[in-house]
């Protein structure tokens, strides 16, 4: 059987036409590199060099391997430089599940992040809270957001930030003047909604059926961007996390209303396995968030 020193032995022989110059550059004895290149002729059926020549001609049968041993050196000295990478940060992946709001939590993380590292691919994907938790201990993803405490004692979790439920309203609004509002008020507006089913979304949806109070959602859509935009053409008012909305609010696109009844304060949550098991690169995340939690 062909082995890949018995290869390397071989194709130094040929690169430097010399068993014994190949030997000193192999630090070797030179009877070690001869039974390298006799295991090699025995395992292939065919003489791989002419004994006879002076500079150590190979035959054609020696030809033909050297093509294929100067290959695999190449794909050796390449997969050695890839492993590097990662062991360096210089090459990898990090999965990150969250819902469509933790998006936002989430990306100056990111921002840092390839700062730092900016050979290695981010891959941000969309995961349902209830799901989070399951996906996270599959691996399916490195880590989660969420904005509770999971309950699986496998995995801990850091604290991004903090959170709330804002009711938001285009600038000519007639609730754009008002620091609040009861979540009564709020119910008689023409209310846009996410049509993704979500905690935050039922949670609203309770009170107002405890509260036997009217909750007017005339248009539905399935994302927040759709949402914020539809607000802004003046289509209706709508109750957001507000970290959805921070750049909108700076530049008074949108303006913020509190509803107290409705605020649902909550702690935006990073979680991860607590039994490790991650690439790298996505220790090299966690890294990161711990020192920012």
């Amino acid at each position: 059987m062909m082995t890949f020193e018995d290869l390397r032995v071989f194709a130094t022989v040929a690169a430097e036409r010399s068993f014994s110059r190949a030997a000193r550059k192999l630090r070797r004895t030179q009877p070690a590199v001869s039974q390298a290149i006799r295991r090699l002729e025995e395992a292939s059926g065919e003489r791989l060099i002419d004994r006879s020549s002076r500079n150590g001609t190979l035959t054609a049968a020696g030809e033909l391997l050297l093509g294929y041993a100067t290959r695999l050196m190449r794909l050796a000295d390449e997969a050695a430089g890839a492993l590097a990478d990662l062991r360096q940060v210089k090459k990898g992946r990090v999965l990150i599940g969250c819902n469509e709001g933790g998006v936002h939590t989430v990306l100056p993380l990111v921002a840092e992040f390839q700062r730092e590292h900016p050979g290695i691919l981010v891959d941000v994907r969309r995961v349902h809270a209830r799901q989070m938790s399951q996906e996270v201990l599959l691996r399916n993803v490195d880590f989660g957001v969420l904005t509770f405490t999971p309950r699986d004692r496998e995995l801990a979790s850091i604290v991004l930030g903090t959170d709330e439920l804002v009711l938001l309203v285009p600038p000519d609004h007639p609730l754009a003047g008002r620091k609040q509002i009861t979540m009564e008020e709020m119910g008689r507006q023409t209310v846009i909604a996410h049509n993704d089913p979500s905690p935050a979304r039922e949670e609203v949806l309770r009170l107002y059926e405890q509260r036997h109070a009217e909750l007017n959602i005339t248009m539905s859509l399935p994302s927040l961007d759709g949402i914020k935009r539809a607000v802004e053409m003046g289509l209706g008012v709508a109750l957001l996390p507000r970290r959805c909305a921070q750049g909108e609010i700076a530049r008074a696109q949108l303006i913020e209303v509190r509803v107290p009844e409705l605020r649902s304060p909550r702690q935006v949550r990073f979680i991860y396995r607590k039994q490790g098991g991650l690439s790298h690169a996505a220790q090299a995340f966690l890294d990161l968030v711990q020192t920012k939690g």
